[in-house]
């Protein structure tokens, strides 16, 4: 926990491409928010990602990875390059590296549909999207990352589900299901996604999330097959609300959920452990776009905001919660009020996304 002193530090890891731009942006509007609030926001800009690897031959120095450790909140930007990977050919990727080094578990993707921008579905009740996937973040499929076996023949990744892990996900799932009931005055349900009707591991899974559940009777609780789910994403995703699921499968489905309230540019996340946590936006470092001052920001800005409002949990103080709920709030009124970024159909740019958000804080 956070010794309460209205003041925390905060390593900041801009990444490649387009994450260097959509940092600068969060950290523009971070600045007058601590003030109004008055809240203490240190950073410290860490070197890391795959630029850096090209540079140095390191994709995460130790120093920066400790640097991180130490802090009180990691906020990621992007990392990756298509043309840059290691030599057995796979990606850069020092997110994953903190993931699995800081034991941050819960992968939290909410998805939910902001005002003023386009949904894709035409129904009416499309509006009223707001979910949240858990995606388990070190075990399931990704526990075979750079493990797997490749032969001339064959290649063979291994599944991990433990039972540790799973009622870890499982109690954060309930809590944060408990936590949304309570603001939005409604019963709170958590519907694990499996597909145990095939695989034994998930049969387990599903198991352990039972036993779990009966320690929280006042939510509702249930399971879904991951390939129903994935159709029922698109065809009623709004009667759905905590979603915890494996891996591999939150990694696809939380694309999905991004698609259905505008695109990866609204996708913020969260990887949460028991004591740290990485803040970063869904996407990627979008190569094509890298440079030319249109990234959509707003997925870092609501990483940001969600990153206060845990800060907050953890006895950073009151100024942070009402931050967090200031800065989603000023993120809704600018779009609501006609902001449209490039990947809407737009013309407002990175910086002008930044300033737009700034200028509502505080009206």
């Amino acid at each position: 926990m956070i010794a309460q002193s209205n003041s925390v530090r905060v390593a900041v890891l801009p990444g490649d491409g387009i994450g260097t731009e959509v940092t600068e942006a969060a950290l523009a509007v971070l600045e007058p928010l601590a003030r109004r609030h008055g809240i203490g926001i240190a950073t410290e800009m860490l070197p890391a990602g795959a630029f850096h690897y090209k540079e140095t031959g390191e994709a995460f120095p130790e120093s920066s990875f400790r640097a991180a450790e130490k802090a009180d909140a990691i906020l990621l930007g992007a990392m990756g390059w298509p043309g840059i990977r290691y030599a057995d050919g796979t990606e850069i990727a020092p997110q994953l590296d903190l993931r699995f080094r800081l034991n941050l578990y819960a992968g939290v993707r909410p998805v939910r549909a902001i005002p003023g921008v386009p949904v894709a579905l035409a129904h009416p009740r499309a509006r009223e999207i707001d979910l949240v996937l858990i995606r388990e973040s070190t075990e399931g499929l990704f526990h075979s990352r750079g493990k797997g076996m490749v032969t001339e023949d064959l290649a063979e990744e291994t599944l991990r589900i433990t039972r540790a892990t799973t009622e870890k996900l499982s109690r954060f799932a309930f809590r944060l299901a408990e936590r949304r009931a309570v603001q939005r005055g409604r019963k709170g349900r958590v519907t694990l996604v499996d597909k145990a009707n095939v695989f034994r591991a998930f049969a387990f899974m599903r198991t352990v999330f039972d036993g779990v559940a009966r320690e929280f009777p006042a939510v509702e609780s249930g399971h879904h097959y991951v390939d129903a789910m994935a159709l029922d994403l698109v065809r009623r995703p709004w009667e759905f609300d905590v979603l915890p699921t494996e891996n591999m499968f939150g990694d696809i489905l939380s694309d999905l959920g991004a698609g259905l309230v505008g695109g990866m540019g609204f996708s913020p996340s969260a990887d949460i452990g028991d004591e740290h946590a990485v803040f970063q936006p869904a996407h990627g470092t979008a190569p094509d776009i890298a440079g030319q001052g249109i990234a959509n920001p707003s997925a870092m800005l609501l990483s940001a905001a969600m990153m206060l409002d845990w800060l907050a949990a953890r006895g950073a103080g009151q100024g942070f919660a009402d931050a967090a709920a200031e800065l989603e709030g000023a993120v809704d009124k600018a779009f609501g009020e006609g902001l449209r970024t490039a990947d809407i159909g737009g013309k407002d740019g990175t910086a002008a996304v930044a300033k737009a958000v700034a200028a509502r804080i505080g009206r």
